[in-house]
């Protein structure tokens, strides 16, 4: 991932020098491991310990081997005497490179849960904030009937929620390390081995593998991050859709000195949003090719490796990135509660076409009349840009069945904000409110 895309913790978890620490850390678990089993003897053990890999001399000798463990592994004994001879003991290579990446993802995954927490805690103070705040509700784009922005914001609340709970499962199947040797049969490496070094990591057992951990845990993992990807997307197209011009019922963080434009001074635009979407699309895209890393050759081949080493790192890149990006904008998100309120008064009072129509049923009508009378006032408000309540008002067939108090009190936008308080209740945003006793309930 270009550094553009790039935050610092998420860079470091990813970084060569994170990743051969957890490489070494494997090494000298297994040697721990072995010498509780009596193989290598303490003395040896003290010194390994102590024992590092280097670098640059790791690099110098992939230039011959092409293989990076054996370079890892040889940077490490050249600079021990006899007791080098224990590093690697019994191991395959995936060993300590899954076990090792394995850490790295689980790691990566941890400072995803706290960008998370970021944004669903800058959700519920949206939602709450404008639990209120009357909005219209749209379908195909078209005015449907009143809604309130706070339920909005905690429709996404909800969602992130089931989104960090997913994030939370796909860590914990990941949170597994492998030291079974050779195509996994432990021949070379006994069990208690592999139990001691990954319980002294932090991990459970994988309690079978092959040469590799399998890639379903894998494919798991960067299909959720997909999923996250997908609603953030979600959340940024409406935040641009409700930025539009014709609209503007919300505007993201604009900074003093920001320009939007390099020839239209006034411009003010969603680039913010606009990069959530783009980069939810690279990250859509890896989760596939995590997908086809489940299917290898017997045991393994390592023509999921080289796709692995963009895939991963940069699909947690890409969504700590736009994850964070998305917590600014809410946390800085402009609402703009008088132009929502023009909105719904632009549709001329259209909205509130099926309380008359259920009205009118109520009254004895059929339903087909019903909507054949709702429907030509609503044509002759479209058409002639009159008002829909005052037509009603009018129309002679509407009122041989509703009074003129009985409409007035039908074009009540309370009506449909009536069960908010409830819905949030229900999510746990506000508390629920005490419920009147009826006379005579009370204990006593």
């Amino acid at each position: 991932m270009i550094d553009r895309y790039s935050r610092p913790a998420m860079k470091q978890a990813w970084s060569d020098e994170n990743k051969y620490l957890k490489w070494m850390a494997v090494q000298i678990a297994v040697c721990e491991a072995w010498t509780a089993e009596g193989v290598i003897p303490e003395a040896d053990m003290a010194k390994l310990r102590g024992a590092e890999y280097n670098h640059d001399r790791m690099m110098e000798i992939f230039e011959t081997t092409r293989h990076d463990v054996t370079a890892f592994t040889t940077s490490i004994t050249e600079s021990l005497g006899p007791e080098g001879r224990w590093v690697h003991l019994g191991l395959t290579s995936n060993d300590m490179l899954d076990t090792g990446l394995n850490m790295q993802m689980v790691e990566a995954g941890a400072l995803l849960q706290t960008e998370m927490d970021r944004a669903i805690a800058a959700l519920a103070e949206k939602a709450v904030e404008h639990k209120d705040t009357l909005a219209m509700g749209r379908t195909h784009g078209v005015h449907a009937e009143p809604m309130t922005m706070g339920l909005r914001f905690a429709l996404w609340w909800d969602e992130m929620q089931r989104q960090k709970e997913r994030l939370t499962i796909a860590i914990e199947g990941l949170r597994v390390g492998m030291i079974s040797g050779a195509v996994g049969t432990h021949a070379t490496v006994p069990p208690s081995v592999e139990e001691r070094v990954c319980g002294q990591l932090g991990l459970s057992v994988a309690k079978i593998s092959n040469q590799i951990i399998q890639r379903d845990r894998h494919a798991h993992f960067l299909t959720t991050l997909a999923l996250i990807a997908a609603s953030l997307e979600k959340f940024a197209t409406e935040i641009r859709a409700m930025q539009r011009t014709e609209i503007h019922e919300l505007e993201e963080p604009f900074g003093q000195g920001q320009q939007g434009s390099s020839s239209m001074p006034h411009k003010r635009n969603p680039e913010l949003s606009e990069r959530i979407c783009g980069l939810a699309r690279l990250i859509r895209g890896n989760s596939v090719t995590a997908l086809e890393n489940v299917a290898l050759w017997g045991e393994r081949d390592i023509s999921h490796s080289s796709a692995e080493r963009i895939i991963l790192p940069d699909s947690c890149l890409a969504l700590d990135y736009i994850l964070s990006i998305f917590s600014l904008i809410i946390e800085g998100l402009r609402v703009f509660p008088d132009r929502m309120m023009e909105n719904i008064e632009s549709s001329l009072g259209l909205i509130f076409s099926q309380r008359v129509l259920l009205a009118l049923v109520d009254k004895g009508l059929g339903r087909e009349d019903a909507y054949h009378i709702v429907q030509t006032n609503a044509g002759r408000s479209w058409e002639e840009k009159k008002d829909f309540r005052d037509l009603l008002r009018e129309d002679s067939q509407t009122g041989e069945h509703l009074s003129q108090a009985e409409l007035d009190e039908l074009f009540d936008y309370g009506y449909y904000t009536r069960y908010v308080d409830e819905t949030f209740a229900r999510l746990g945003l506000i508390k629920p409110a005490m419920k009147k006793q009826k006379p005579g309930t009370a204990g006593g």
